[in-house]
């Protein structure tokens, strides 16, 4: 740790490393912050370096570049998406409720060697999804930053998208292949349920 910058390692259970995590990079700034005063910190993932920014209604601001989003593809009849946010993503428009069949079966097929994370997202409206996340190396799970990042991109390409996951709602603004994610950061201590796990973004 270096004033108001630190690096992070992320390991997934299964023991496999990640190399982006947009949640996992928002709780290790608001920790620094918490310490430093500061309202900015810089979160060193790997290659990658995301800002991250304390808003004014509280909550995190964090600015990724090089959101890469592919033309739709096929894979074994299952139309989708790949999008990278630094770690790989596989986006299925349909019913989120199909993510249990559709992320085992996608997780580590063939089309991705290095395997990915998946989620079915539905579009609700203009700005507004609801999704639900399989992550590689974890399962399902209850919310992800670089997966909202993922869905946004997949189903706007620009604009403001608000992405509604089981575990809670987080914002994604995009602009000129960039992604703006917002969310809170909450000591596990001042969650109603410190139970809850809401992954880490494989």
């Amino acid at each position: 740790m270096d004033g108001d910058e630190i690096s992070i390692g992320i390991v997934n259970p299964d023991g496999s490393r990640a190399e982006m995590s947009g949640n996992g990079t928002r709780i290790a700034a608001a920790w620094l912050m918490v310490r430093t005063g500061s309202s900015q910190a810089l979160v060193h993932v790997g290659p990658r370096t995301v800002c991250v920014r304390r808003t004014s209604d509280g909550l995190y601001e964090s600015e990724f570049d090089a959101v890469e989003v592919s033309e739709p593809e096929l894979v074994d009849g299952i139309e989708l998406t790949r999008v990278i946010v630094g770690n790989p993503h596989a986006v299925v428009r349909g019913d989120p409720d199909a993510i249990g069949t559709l992320g085992r079966r996608l997780e580590g097929h063939p089309r991705f060697p290095e395997r990915t994370n998946v989620q079915v997202a539905r579009v609700d409206a203009p700005g507004e999804v609801t999704a639900r996340v399989w992550e590689r190396g974890v399962g399902e799970t209850e919310a992800s930053g670089t997966s909202a990042v993922a869905v946004a991109a997949a189903t706007h390409r620009n604009g403001d998208v608000v992405v509604h996951f089981p575990g809670g709602d987080l914002w994604v603004r995009l602009a000129g292949g960039r992604a703006w994610l917002t969310g809170p950061a909450v000591p596990l201590d001042e969650l109603p349920d410190s139970g809850h796990e809401t992954g880490a973004d494989a």
